[in-house]
């Protein structure tokens, strides 16, 4: 095998072995990897981003699972190779997988897993300090200090917005905009609409609750609706943030046309998938309506940004972090790990997915499982009964 520079090898005499394409935080995975009698192998190679030959000499002539990231190109090529080594699994440590072929996976019979159960609150914390952070014009103010401009206490120096009786909007009620609206909700005392195409009963009724008890306590209650369409949200809400999963009915789900729809002093938030924003639309929309703001961690074409985005100074912009917590991405890896391994040990399939406090005990051994494997059904894989 032409072993990229600087592989870490734990376990070295392990029965099994599984290659990590990138070091991930934490210890533990590795722990539980080499606990089932793994040989585990991390590339340090100083890529950000593998090539598919780059993962070919990692996968080399035997390997029997490999744990991928979101930016590898993961299709029949890799497949084939990995499938060809004898491999049974490979697992992104995201949530998302729009990097998979699953089709192609399937061809070869490998299990294709994932992270979910992970995220929620991670992902609604980012979403809501890029609410907060765009509000208040922080990162401006933040550079206006930076740069030595600042001469002392003016009336209309970074006026922002109130968030406190506005409305938020919510654009995929799910886990995570679900989260996301209880927070601003609760936080700031917002009202919300939301759009999703099913009713989200769990969200209406905490609203409902908190809104009672601020009645109680004297002061404005809140207020909840479903909105028929996601332009009734567009056109009444003063923050919004999209939670929507992507597919070909998302793609530019957000474009010229809804962008002016929305208030002329909007804020628009974005922490699902970049395609669903139009962002060249976007960057037209920043530079005509400067008091409109946008809090974005992702992005069309990721590591990039469309021309002139970088330059609007309404526009918050941070590096797909909305998982990096501490907690989060070493929950992650964990799973990951464990998505492998199950497959490879012939464990079942974990019932459900976003229930996975059980892998994440450090205080107890994991279940026998594997947390989530996104094409079990189209493998034929037994569901665990725990």
């Amino acid at each position: 095998m032409a072993k990229p520079v600087a592989i870490e090898v734990y376990n070295p005499n392990g029965k099994y072995r599984v290659v990590s394409t990138k070091p991930m935080p934490g210890t533990r995975w590795i722990n539980l990897l080499i606990d089932q009698g793994c040989r585990v192998e991390i590339c340090h190679l100083k890529k950000t981003i593998l090539s598919v030959e780059d993962i070919i000499d990692l996968i080399g002539n035997r390997c029997d699972g490999v744990i991928g990231q979101l930016t590898e190109d993961w299709g029949e090529t890799l497949f084939s190779a990995l499938s060809k080594a004898g491999g049974k699994a490979f697992s992104n440590m995201a949530v998302g997988y729009n990097n998979v072929d699953v089709e192609a996976a399937n061809k070869y019979g490998i299990a294709v897993g994932n992270t979910p159960g992970v995220l929620t609150e991670t992902t609604a914390e980012l979403a809501a300090s890029l609410s907060l952070a765009a509000a208040r014009r922080i990162v401006e103010a933040d550079g206006f200090m930076r740069a030595g401009l600042y001469e002392g206490w003016l009336p209309h120096l970074f006026v922002g917005n109130l968030l406190k009786g506005q409305t938020v909007g919510v654009i995929g009620a799910g886990r995570i905009g679900s989260a996301y609206a209880r927070m601003m909700v609760e936080g700031f005392k917002m009202n919300l609409i939301y759009f999703d195409l099913y009713q989200s009963t769990r969200l209406e009724k905490f609203v409902t609750a908190y809104g009672q008890f601020l009645k109680a306590n004297g002061e404005q209650p809140v207020t909840w609706k479903r909105a028929s369409s996601m332009e009734e949200v567009l056109r009444e809400a003063d923050l919004i943030s999209l939670h929507p999963v992507l597919d070909k009915t998302t793609y530019h789900l957000v474009n010229k046309e809804r962008l002016a729809m929305m208030k002329k002093e909007a804020i628009l938030v974005n922490c699902s998938r970049g395609p669903v924003i139009d962002e060249v639309a976007l960057v037209n929309h920043l530079r005509e309506n400067p008091m409109f703001r946008v809090g974005l961690d992702v992005f069309e074409e990721e590591p990039f940004m469309k021309p002139g985005l970088a330059d609007m100074k309404n526009a918050i912009v941070v590096p797909h972090i909305a998982s990096a917590s501490k907690w989060t991405r070493e929950g992650m890896a964990t799973l990951a790990a464990l998505n492998v391994v199950g497959r490879i040990k012939g464990y079942p399939i974990w019932s459900d997915p976003n229930r996975v406090d059980p892998f994440l005990n450090e205080n107890a051994s994991p279940p026998n499982a594997s947390p989530s494997i996104v094409n079990s059904k189209a493998l034929g894989l037994p569901v665990s009964k725990l």
